[in-house]
């Protein structure tokens, strides 16, 4: 089971990752955003991800007040955009092995 959260996880990063790269984003956006994609995940596993991938250097964040309350916001970084250029690439080949093959490596339906 911990292998397929740690899987999880690192897909939720991708997402975050991809989400920050087009527009600023903060914490309750982004849980009901990977709760469309099937990610039930809440703020104790939300928050220390993005912390962990701003130390990292891969988002930067800044602070807002909305509605009288303090908002902080996650952008990605120039790191975090080279990052998505490498990842699209391994995540197209794995998409192409993992889904466009079957086993004996035909694609599907031949």
């Amino acid at each position: 089971m911990r292998f397929l959260r740690e899987i999880t996880l690192s897909f939720i990063r991708v997402h975050v990752l991809y989400h920050a790269l087009r527009e600023r984003i903060f914490g309750l956006e982004l849980i009901q955003e990977l709760a469309r994609h099937g990610y039930g995940i809440g703020p104790g596993t939300l928050y220390p991800l993005l912390h962990a991938m701003e130390r990292e250097g891969y988002l930067v964040s800044d602070r807002e007040v909305v509605g009288g309350k303090m908002r902080k916001y996650y952008r990605a970084t120039a790191e975090g955009a080279q990052a998505m250029q490498e990842l699209r690439h391994q995540i197209a080949e794995l998409a192409h092995e993992v889904i466009e093959q079957t086993d004996d490596g035909q694609a599907p339906g031949k």
